[in-house]
């Protein structure tokens, strides 16, 4: 939500969850051809220390659940660069810092 607000202040119009598009991503600018995921660091396997933990019990089951989350995202995102897409992935630890974020989603989208 605080993605949505913060696009939305800056003055970019966006649609949610595209279900035609592939992977249905968070934000789709439809004149621009972009996109924005906004993926959180446990379910979509992030590097950061949120993103590195698994839980104590039934360890096998998550390893793998997560190794399929990031094996279906790097295809989903191959599918809309091929349809001509472009891809802004945003994670979860990030969104502490949205001066950052703003920086790199105003640069992902102003960008030819």
């Amino acid at each position: 939500m605080c993605v949505r607000s913060l696009v939305h202040r800056l003055g970019y119009r966006f649609r949610l969850h595209r279900r035609d598009l592939p992977g249905t991503p968070d934000l789709v600018f439809v004149s621009r051809r972009k996109v924005i995921f906004v993926h959180g660091c446990f379910w979509h396997g992030h590097d950061c220390p949120r993103g590195a933990r698994i839980p104590k019990t039934n360890r096998a089951y998550w390893r793998e659940k997560i190794r399929r989350n990031v094996q279906r995202d790097g295809i989903q995102r191959s599918e809309l660069e091929s349809l001509g897409w472009s891809v802004l992935s945003l994670w979860e630890c990030e969104l502490g810092d949205l001066v950052a974020v703003r920086e790199r989603i105003v640069s992902f989208l102003d960008a030819e």
